[in-house]
């Protein structure tokens, strides 16, 4: 595997102008345009036919996570709009719990006008349930480029009614635009479940309810797993080289029977999107960890952003099946239906894929850890799929079209 960290970012830069960027989703999703790349060819389809390309019996996994309203205005009385951005909760730290906290919780968030509120309590009161309720924010301890906020309401309402009511979708930066009524439907997949991220796994946008039925219709098995997708998935590589680039930690979920499910299928799936993938190539490493040391606890999994690529000897020969039936006899020794871990994984060019043989994702911004990630895929191929897609007006990032990839 050759050493990625030395891979110079500038080399995965491309023109993307800005009438290419779909501000909005198309009126009917699964009616965006497809590109299938398929062992180096390029062909053009529409999204709806997507069932046509899957073999039969495969296995193909999605996202369920779904976006929370994590944009939060306060006023100071001074008049100055203070913006509390919620990253990922720090008390309670489960993600189920905190949505169904009353009272009082904790959020490590970015702060829009930070020099502006230099110390005292942000409040400001909203109507909930009929009630009048008034949200307090006070600034706690700096968390690496965020800051530990301090929340507390007085009402016996939900800190997910507080956001479901106070809280705006944080849509891409790049759409250059205010967040529209209409975002709250077009930027959920249709299947999220899991309240948590403040991205949508845009990949899924695409997918309608008679979609998946067709899967379901051509013989292809469904799963879901979850990844919480962090602001970090728009943060641009500003290091020459990718070594100086920290990826984002994110919070996975992956239920006992997924990994049942990956192993009845061989140890191989068809992702949708990027998160799935790092989730399902994260699992592999999982796996390694639970044989190398079977006593590893749940925060002892985390997979580190080059761990992939510094994989001891010892256990880099394990075949994905190996892996995985390992770690399902791991989550079964400890009684675990659910396996609740972390990644920070950064899939660049030199990354050997484990688990995940097709994607369906869509065009990627320039210069970003998801362009290496899909050149990583198509062994180096990607100038052509993104050559062919700008030149035939694919529309591009978060709302634009597809593509789906085999290598």
């Amino acid at each position: 595997m050759t050493d990625p960290k030395h891979i110079h970012i500038s080399d995965y830069d491309y023109p993307l102008p800005e009438e290419r960027i779909a501000k909005f989703p198309l009126p009917q999703r699964d009616h965006s345009r497809l590109l299938v790349y398929r062992h180096g060819q390029v062909a053009d389809d529409l999204f709806y036919h997507l069932p046509n390309y899957l073999p039969q019996g495969t296995l193909m996994v999605f996202n369920n996570t779904k976006v929370i309203q994590a944009r939060m205005h306060f006023r100071k009385e001074t008049g100055a709009l203070i913006e509390v951005f919620l990253l990922e909760p720090a008390e309670p730290a489960d993600y189920e719990v905190m949505f169904q906290t009353t009272g009082r919780c904790s959020w490590y968030c970015l702060v829009g006008n930070l020099k502006k509120w230099k110390e005292g309590t942000l409040a400001r009161t909203v109507e909930i349930n009929g009630s009048t309720v008034t949200v307090k924010a006070t600034r706690g301890p700096v968390h690496g480029t965020s800051h530990r906020i301090d929340f507390t309401w007085d009402a016996p309402v939900s800190f997910a009614e507080v956001i479901d009511t106070m809280g705006e979708l944080p849509i891409p930066p790049y759409l250059n635009r205010e967040t529209q009524e209409s975002d709250k439907t077009t930027y959920q997949t249709v299947y999220s479940k899991i309240k948590g991220s403040v991205a949508a796994p845009t990949a899924g946008l695409h997918f309608t309810p008679e979609v998946l039925q067709a899967i379901d219709e051509a013989g292809i098995d469904r799963e879901e797993l979850t990844l919480h997708v962090g602001a970090g998935t728009f943060k641009p590589v500003k290091s020459e080289e990718i070594e100086g680039h920290e990826m984002h930690t994110e919070t996975v979920s992956v239920r006992r029977e997924t990994i049942d499910k990956l192993i009845a299928h061989g140890g191989e799936a068809i992702a949708v999107g990027t998160t799935s993938v790092r989730t399902l190539e994260s699992l592999y490493y999982m796996g390694l960890k639970t044989v190398a040391n079977p006593d590893i606890d749940e925060a002892g999994l985390h997979v580190a952003q080059w761990e992939p690529y510094e994989v001891s000897p010892l256990t880099s020969h394990l075949s994905p099946l190996t892996s995985l039936k390992a770690l399902g006899a791991w989550m079964d020794r400890r009684g675990l239906g659910v396996l609740h871990s972390s990644t920070q994984i950064i899939i660049a060019p030199g990354y050997d894929y484990k688990i995940v043989k097709m994607l369906v994702t869509n065009f990627h911004q320039p210069k970003s850890t998801l362009l290496l990630l899909v050149s990583a895929f198509v062994h180096g191929d990607w100038h052509r799929i993104y050559d062919y897609a700008l030149s035939h007006d694919f529309r591009f990032l978060s709302y634009g079209d597809s593509s789906l990839l085999i290598p």
